[in-house]
């Protein structure tokens, strides 16, 4: 048994995206292989509507899956296959963009106004670039939740861990991802195959994924009195952890506990040719992608 040990620490960039919807980004569109076979990753958290309402309207995807995990408010979709609904809070969507698609998501917060969701983005291989267009929705009710002894609970929406299966399956990346709280004070240890690419993306509490001993927050820049200066953020909040090679994560909580995102997933390793919302292997492809949306010749027939 081997502990991954910390490669970096940082902060999810504040990011506008769509219409105009403010999120923060915790990686993409850098360096493909950093965390491959995932290539972004965003947090959109807003408590105000005026920052989320106008949402992300019809835009294309080629060649990547999308993950889409809702915690509060709801988003409605739609696409050019037809297909239409509504996520709410707990509830997940899997859509494997493959040739070809056209879709829009508009987020509408709470009772409170208040929306929370992530979305990440998974490669798709050479070999399934160009399959064709799917989508899994499902509901919060029907992903399993593991409480353990020390009352730890994992949520297991895909993969398998303590004995559950999440129902999101079939895609490409063979992620785990896992919704992961971990009470006040307590060390805890999660087994990840030594073949993935592993990360961590905290959003609630503090802990240490470090050697597990003193919780501690991420090292930021922040303004102080007119000054820039680097002090250590104790809350965790929008935290990227990554990790080098090993079997097992090790978290030590903070005081008021931690709760991460908890993905792992088995490289490509293959070329990328990306351009906003498509990803290839080649500049050629790439550009017959953008031939494609100019001719209308973007959506191909189902077969």
């Amino acid at each position: 048994m081997s502990i991954r040990p910390v490669t970096s620490t940082s902060a999810a960039v504040p990011t506008l995206e769509g219409a105009g919807v403010k999120l923060h980004r915790a990686f993409g569109f850098q360096d493909p292989t950093m965390l491959d076979p995932f290539l972004l990753f965003d947090d959109f958290r807003n408590e105000r509507p005026e920052d989320f309402v106008k949402g992300f309207p019809w835009h294309p995807h080629r060649g990547i899956e999308t993950i889409t995990y809702v915690l509060n408010g709801t988003v409605d979709h739609g696409d050019s296959l037809g297909n239409e609904g509504t996520l709410g809070a707990g509830d997940v969507q899997w859509m494997t963009a493959g040739s070809g698609i056209l879709h829009q998501e508009m987020p509408k917060g709470n009772a409170q106004g208040q929306m929370h969701g992530f979305q990440l983005w998974a490669n798709l291989p050479g070999s399934l670039k160009m399959t064709a267009p799917r989508y899994q929705d499902v509901e919060g009710k029907d992903i399993p939740e593991v409480i353990d002894d020390d009352d730890t609970r994992v949520k297991v929406i895909i993969g398998e861990f303590w004995g559950k299966r999440g129902p999101v399956d079939g895609i490409a990346a063979d992620p785990q991802y896992l919704d992961v709280f971990v009470p006040a004070g307590v060390r805890k240890v999660f087994k990840v195959d030594t073949y993935r690419r592993a990360f961590a993306y905290v959003f609630d509490g503090s802990g240490s994924f470090r050697d597990a001993s003193t919780p501690q927050g991420v090292l930021l820049e922040k303004e102080v009195m007119g000054e820039e200066v680097n002090i250590r953020d104790m809350s965790g909040d929008r935290t990227l952890v990554q990790f080098g090679t090993g079997d097992e994560v090790t978290v030590q909580a903070g005081d008021k506990g931690i709760r991460f995102l908890l993905i792992s997933g088995a490289p490509l390793e293959e070329p990328v040719a990306w351009h906003g919302p498509i990803v290839m292997n080649t500049q050629d492809e790439l550009l017959q992608a953008m031939r494609d949306l100019r001719n209308n010749t973007f959506i191909k027939p189902a077969h």
